[in-house]
């Protein structure tokens, strides 16, 4: 390797370094915007671009699709508008962004998926953005992978989840792999587990059976309980039978939010079993009034984003569209702002794999994230205790992922 070559290797690691360690997204403690700046000679040149049909958001000269569910069934339409809404505020807040997103409805089918996404492709879409339910990913996802387009997608359903398919959204593997990663450092050795017998609950029990494993605990007991409605006697039959496991646990993990936690910590309080030595522990299904606000919760911890970020980002949308927006609004957010960082810091090669599989990931309103290549994510979490008035950080999420957590 020659003199010029060194430079030029050491000029591209020092631009990935610096853009795309905190690439996207913006700044953290509420401050909506973004620093990034542009590699020198790697001004987008658009071309001769397609006719665009449908609503457009931005005038950039880089064409992104963003596939909602707005003509969906089951009241599921809103979300739509919530994103699309989420998506505007986003190129809002980034001051100058060289993107167009083509919104495109998929009806929340695969069909639709498909179609929605096929026609933003046929359009210049680079990126596709979306869909929110699994089937309109899978849809979306093949006919993207035909094309050669990158799909993020917004479904927690990680059977969609591929090369080239990312999930942004919350998944329960990092949930669990950070709770039970701090119960082991707060020297919490035996657990039990009480979930869902549903495909939520299977989830979460192999990444839990993996990461008690992982950090040397032992697992006394897991308890799977049907809910269907607002019938919860399963629930409760299987608290109860949690009893002869509570002299030999030291931690008990309940990821399920609203009712669930409460109703759980009542029926064990009236088995007047000792519980006072056993951590109650919960997942980002926890972030709620519901469950922070619930006394007999008082001290339970739960894995979760931080929320500084989100209270910033709560209060525009509030103040722009006259509501506040569901949890789950800021990942459309953090979706467009990394397009549109992308495309200002890494020039040509934007949406490439190695781009978007940056190993230091990237900083959203959400925190730290990273894709991997199988299209999974790994976030950055904190970990909350429950005050009976709220929550209050005992952990708080790591700035990089070289750190650990």
């Amino acid at each position: 390797m020659d003199e010029t070559d060194a430079i030029v290797r050491h000029r591209r690691r020092t631009f990935l370094k610096t853009a795309l360690a905190g690439a996207s997204t913006l700044a953290l403690g509420g401050c909506l915007g973004s620093s990034l700046g542009t590699m020198p000679g790697e001004q987008i040149q658009p071309g001769a671009q397609p006719q665009v049909t449908g609503e457009t958001i931005g005038t950039g000269a880089v064409r992104v699709g963003l596939m909602l569910p707005l003509s969906s069934s089951g009241g599921n339409a809103s979300i739509g508008t919530v994103f699309k809404n989420s998506a505007a505020l986003a190129l809002q807040n980034f001051p100058n962004s060289d993107v167009q997103l083509l919104v495109k409805d998929t009806g929340g089918t695969t069909e639709g998926g498909r179609a929605a996404a096929q026609q933003a492709i046929s359009e210049g879409a680079e990126l596709i953005l979306g869909p929110v339910f699994a089937p309109a990913v899978s849809g979306a996802g093949s006919a993207a992978r035909a094309a050669g387009v990158p799909v993020i997608a917004f479904s927690t359903d990680t059977s969609v989840a591929a090369r080239g398919i990312y999930l942004l959204s919350f998944l329960p593997e990092s949930d669990v792999k950070r709770i039970i990663g701090y119960a082991s450092s707060q020297q919490k050795r035996s657990y039990a587990a009480l979930l869902p017998n549903d495909s939520y609950g299977s989830v979460v029990e192999a990444a839990f059976r993996q990461e008690v494993g992982r950090t040397g605990g032992r697992i006394a007991t897991i308890q799977r309980y049907n809910v269907s409605g607002s019938d919860t006697s399963d629930l409760v039959v299987k608290a109860n039978a949690l009893q002869s496991s509570l002299t030999s646990i030291d931690a008990l993990f309940v990821p399920a939010g609203g009712p669930v936690p409460g109703l759980v910590m009542q029926t064990l309080m009236g088995l007047n079993a000792e519980i006072g030595n056993i951590k109650l522990l919960g997942s980002g299904q926890w972030d709620t009034p519901q469950v922070k606000n619930n006394p007999t919760l008082t001290g339970s911890w739960f894995a979760g984003p931080e929320d500084s970020g989100f209270r910033g980002f709560a209060q525009r949308y509030q103040q722009t569209y006259g509501a506040p927006p569901p949890r789950n609004a800021s990942l459309v957010y953090d979706g467009v702002t990394l397009a549109a960082g992308l495309i200002r810091s890494a020039g040509p090669q934007r949406f490439q794999q190695s781009i978007l599989t940056n190993r230091d990931g990237f900083l959203g309103i959400d925190g730290l994230f990273r894709f991997k290549p199988n299209g999974l994510n790994e976030r950055g979490l904190a970990v909350y205790q429950v005050t009976g008035s709220g929550s209050q950080v005992v952990s708080a999420a790591p700035r990089d992922f070289r750190s650990g957590f």
